[in-house]
Order: C-alpha cells, then sequence, then structure tokens
C-alpha cells in the first residue's frame, strides 16, 4: 500500500492507547479540514487522551506517532491558568 504523505505533520489525540513494540492503537487526527482515525504505532507506549505527531505514514490508514507538547500552550501553573 502506497504511503500516505499528507497525514505526516499532522497532530492528533489517541483513542486507545498504543503498547509499545507490543501493538498499536488507534489515533483520531485531523487532516483535511476534519477529523480522521487511523492505526497508531510508537516505540514507547502511549496513554489514552494523549496529543501526538504523526511522524510517518504505514499505508493502509496506519501511521508512527510521537508524544507531542503544543509549544505554544502554557504549561501547567504559568500566568492564566488561574
Amino acid at each position: 500500500m502506497p504511503r500516505e504523505e499528507s497525514v505526516i505533520g499532522s497532530i492528533g489525540v489517541i483513542l486507545i492507547a498504543t503498547r509499545g513494540t507490543k501493538g498499536p492503537g488507534e489515533v483520531l487526527v485531523k487532516i483535511r479540514g476534519g477529523s480522521e482515525a487511523y492505526i497508531a504505532w510508537s516505540p514507547e507506549p502511549i496513554p489514552k487522551g494523549a496529543t501526538v505527531l504523526v511522524i510517518e505514514s504505514r499505508g493502509a490508514r496506519s501511521v508512527d506517532v510521537s508524544e507531542w507538547t503544543d509549544p505554544l500552550e502554557p504549561f501547567p501553573g504559568e500566568a492564566g491558568d488561574q
């Protein structure tokens, strides 16, 4: 199956936790003006609800992800979190 280049670099949220090398989870990715679900693989387990960055496409609606912290979001306890 061909890779889906357009999904690489997209941000998503883990719907079903990944288990690292023990198996994939599921991620909801913001893409093409909406959201789409993909099988999510990661080298380390990532919990449900975590924000991730899609770093590679495996084709057939399967992607590699890495946990992501948005650099524009304030850290907990900083100004504005009152």
